[in-house]
């Protein structure tokens, strides 16, 4: 953690902190240094993806994409898509916008509520007891948290998948047909608002501090790039109930099996587990053990009308925007 402070110190005071002061932006500094420490983690998740999860996928491919060159191209046009929407998340680009957009509106409700003497529940706080030989460790209260995240990403998922609104908006990432580790980031705008912003609500109802939640966020996205991608690894029988891999979230976005009840259109589907599967076990969601399958969503497929969800970012959030209208 020295390190990383060491890192966002840096990088605050050599790049962003000047061209603040170049903008005009001054009387944001506060708020343009914790978003530094979002810039770094961004930067330091795409370097894994690079770096590990990349050649990984190159070893182990489930769907060999460089055997037909007219694929091959195919593939690259979409991946690129999906790579606009990884800078987008991972640089803070979206983390801006939600602040000049959304964070006003929390942070004068969350000050409002503290003046009326109601300023969270400090969830670590409360389970120091249990473990007294983690009292004095934030260890404790990471891992808390980070359940707690899990569970509720799980929730926000079930829903994703249960309403129909909220599957016009989520359709834009289950469309890949190409999955890779770049996928995770693929989302309607709207779609990701919502939920960050619920887990912002959340953060602070249960006193999570802003490092923890950064590093809470950025695990969780790790796991999720690795589980994206097009890669064949398995954890085996036990691992594979413990963490979330990419044969496990695979089926998720299979076509007719992951994101459908019965196979014939109806929402549901299986295996909505964002890091531990126990979720999808204790809610009698998850399904092990199924080859690979293509992805995407079955109205897709020419058989079935061929709908189109948009080749490139702002035809995939148009569209998304049209199928929410029409929901109403």
């Amino acid at each position: 953690m020295a390190l990383f402070g060491l890192a966002q110190e840096w990088l605050f005071e050599g790049l962003i902190q000047p061209a603040m002061y170049g903008m005009g932006l001054a009387s944001f500094l506060s708020d343009a240094y914790n978003a530094t420490g979002w810039l770094l983690v961004g930067l330091m998740q795409i370097a894994v993806l690079l770096l590990v999860i990349c050649p990984l996928q190159r070893w182990r491919p489930v769907e060999p994409w460089s055997a037909d060159a007219v694929l091959r191209r195919q593939v690259r046009a979409d991946v690129r898509v999906d790579v606009v929407y990884t800078l987008i998340h991972r640089l803070g680009l979206f983390r801006v916008a939600m602040f000049f957009a959304i964070d006003p509106i929390w942070n004068a409700g969350f000050g409002w509520l503290a003046v009326q003497g109601m300023d969270g529940w400090h969830l670590d706080q409360w389970i120091a007891p249990l473990w007294p030989g983690l009292s004095d460790s934030a260890l404790a209260g990471f891992l808390a948290y980070l359940v707690v995240f899990d569970a509720l990403n799980y929730l926000l998922h079930r829903a994703q998948h249960r309403f129909n609104w909220w599957w016009a908006l989520h359709a834009v990432h289950h469309s890949q047909r190409h999955m890779s580790m770049w996928t995770d980031s693929r989302n309607h705008v709207l779609d990701s608002m919502i939920v960050d912003s619920l887990f912002v609500i959340a953060a602070r109802v249960i006193g999570v501090a802003p490092g923890q939640f950064v590093a809470l966020i950025a695990l969780s996205q790790l796991v999720e790039n690795l589980a994206h991608a097009n890669l064949r690894l398995g954890f085996g029988r036990l691992g594979e109930r413990l963490l979330v891999g990419p044969a496990f979230h695979r089926l998720h976005h299979g076509i007719g099996l992951g994101h459908e009840s019965d196979g014939k259109g109806s929402l549901g589907g299986c295996n909505f587990s964002v890091l531990f599967p126990v979720w999808d076990a204790l809610f009698g969601t998850a399904r092990f053990g199924v080859p690979a399958q293509p992805t995407g969503i079955r109205d897709q497929l020419p058989e079935e009308g061929g709908r189109d969800y948009g080749r490139g970012f702002w035809a995939q959030q148009w569209l998304g925007a049209k199928r929410l209208l029409g929901t109403a």
